[in-house]
């Protein structure tokens, strides 16, 4: 099962952490009243996701399995259902 990896890359560590901020610092203004902090919080929510795919472009995210690799996995998948 962690065999995957579940995706712990730089660029998802990058992308999550400036989301996570982005949402502290929406969630502060928005307890504030402050509109425009809060839509700046929710740029920064944003700017993570673009920072975490240009890491991912730049060859720092997961790589792409290949077809072999995803049909092993499926056929695995398979059997240990059909044994339960």
């Amino acid at each position: 099962m962690a065999g995957s990896a579940h995706g712990h890359t730089p660029a998802a560590w990058t992308g999550v952490i400036i989301s996570f901020i982005g949402f502290c610092i929406a969630g502060v203004f928005m307890v504030a009243a402050n509109v425009p902090g809060f839509w700046a919080g929710v740029g920064v929510i944003l700017l993570g996701g673009v920072v975490g795919g240009v890491m991912k472009v730049a060859g720092l995210g997961m790589p792409k399995e290949s077809q072999a690799v995803v049909a092993a996995r499926e056929t695995a998948s398979a059997t240990a259902r059909s044994r339960a």
